[in-house]
């Protein structure tokens, strides 16, 4: 397997911040890989490191096994690390055109980049005027300009309404599944990482706390809630160590859904009147505020059971 980013023993410290904490990862080439955490796990710290801007206090990176600041290696690679800044003076197509010339590739296509990023109506006006939503489809025209293997994408829908983050969602699920553009994103958009990452990882000071398939992360935590019109002792005695109190009407039992049918059965012969039962299952970001030691109370999903 071809590894796209590799991390080993990583430290970053800046004075008495330790942004990265003999933090290792590696992630495979092909897909799309969400690195999630809060402001200042270390996300972007790991990019600048893995890009040759910042060095790290120990510990390696490597991008497609090559030491940061490769110059074979960065010709692969496409960037947008934070809000993208671009000189005031040029224009949208003035800046592709720039940067396509600083990276070998004068040929770039530079009206078709900015038509998928929905700024051809924009392409001559100066980037001075620019919203933040229209600096970071600029910085994405830029990442994705030279045809790189992999794109790093440092919260790529900052600023954008609903509409823009939809249109940025395909565009990326696009670049990598049809043209095998491994992507690695970073955001605090979860419904977003939801649906476009193949994997992800979640970060905490600076070290992983957490990696898988978003369906492996979230396998095994679902639960049922039982709503009743009964008292709930009897229920909860049924339960025993295996369920809890959620409300002044409802139960949460811990069980296999194998067993559900057995312990409705159970509950009625207990006297239990049951008015629902549904499925409680915590999504990504109940994985996400788990992994962070908080309680996941409103990041859950209900289904009928």
């Amino acid at each position: 397997m071809s590894i796209a980013l590799e991390a080993v023993g990583l430290t970053k410290t800046y004075g008495a911040v330790r942004a990265l904490d003999d933090f290792s990862i590696a992630i495979p080439a092909g897909g799309v890989f969400g690195i999630l955490g809060p402001n200042g796990a270390g996300k972007s710290t790991l990019f600048r490191i893995a890009l040759g801007l910042v060095r790290p206090t120990s510990g390696s990176a490597r991008l497609f096994g090559a030491a940061p600041g490769d110059i074979t290696a960065l010709r692969k690679v496409g960037a947008m690390i934070e809000t993208p800044r671009y000189p005031p003076y040029l224009t949208a197509r003035d800046t592709l055109k720039m940067l396509a010339l600083e990276s070998g590739k004068a040929d770039a296509d530079i009206g078709g980049w900015l038509e998928r990023v929905s700024l051809t109506h924009a392409a001559d006006r100066a980037t001075s005027g620019f919203s933040v939503g229209m600096k970071q489809r600029l910085g994405l025209a830029a990442a994705f300009l030279t045809k790189p293997e992999l794109v790093i994408l440092d919260e790529p829908t900052s600023g954008m309404d609903p509409a823009g983050i939809q249109e940025i969602r395909a565009l990326i699920i696009d670049l990598a599944k049809i043209e095998g553009v491994t992507v690695i994103l970073a955001s605090h958009q979860l419904d977003e990482v939801k649906r476009v990452c193949d994997r992800v990882a979640i970060l905490s000071r600076g070290k992983v706390v957490a990696e898988g398939g978003v369906a492996e992360l979230t396998a095994g935590e679902a639960r049922l809630r039982l709503t009743l019109t009964s008292p709930l002792a009897p229920a909860l005695a049924v339960l025993g160590d295996r369920g809890e109190a959620d409300g002044p009407d409802a139960v949460l039992a811990d069980i296999p859904r194998a067993e559900a049918p057995a312990l409705i059965r159970a509950l009625v012969e207990a006297g239990v009147e049951i008015v629902e039962a549904r499925w409680r299952e915590v999504d990504l970001e109940g994985v996400y505020l788990k992994s962070l030691g908080q309680t996941p109370t409103a990041a859950t999903a209900e289904g009928a059971a």
